[in-house]
């Protein structure tokens, strides 16, 4: 068997917040509870598992998700709605903008708990040339 992420855990000031924030923006589903776990699967079976720390614990983290051209659309949208910060770059200098890097979308933004959430729909490098 090779190796491979099983899952995550997510530090949260509130796990129930933070999963259904993930979940909602992405059109996903909260797959489980164990203990102080709050599990959101991805599409190739790794999950997030959110975990309720108290505030000062938490370290921000970046998680970059790699979503279809459909999935990025539909996640910008609602990340416009709702006014959600977002910028075209990690350093936060082009505010309200999205980057095109490679042929493809990229946005970053900040969850609940101020974790760096980046969405691209093509690999950096671009997609291998087979």
């Amino acid at each position: 068997m090779s190796v491979e992420l099983n899952h995550t855990i997510v530090h949260a000031r509130d796990n129930r917040e933070s999963a259904a924030f993930f979940a909602d923006l992405l059109g996903l589903e909260i797959t489980g509870e164990w203990g102080p776990f709050i599990a959101v699967a991805l599409g190739n079976g790794v999950t997030l598992d959110f975990a309720t720390i108290p505030a000062e614990s938490i370290t921000p983290q970046h998680y970059a998700f790699l979503v279809s051209e459909e999935e990025f659309d539909a996640a910008y949208a609602k990340i416009s709605e709702r006014g959600i910060t977002h910028w075209a770059d990690p350093h936060q200098k082009q505010p309200g903008e999205i980057n095109r890097n490679d042929g493809g979308k990229g946005v970053y933004f900040l969850d609940p708990s101020d974790h760096a959430m980046e969405l691209i729909t093509v690999p950096y490098g671009g997609w291998p040339q087979r």
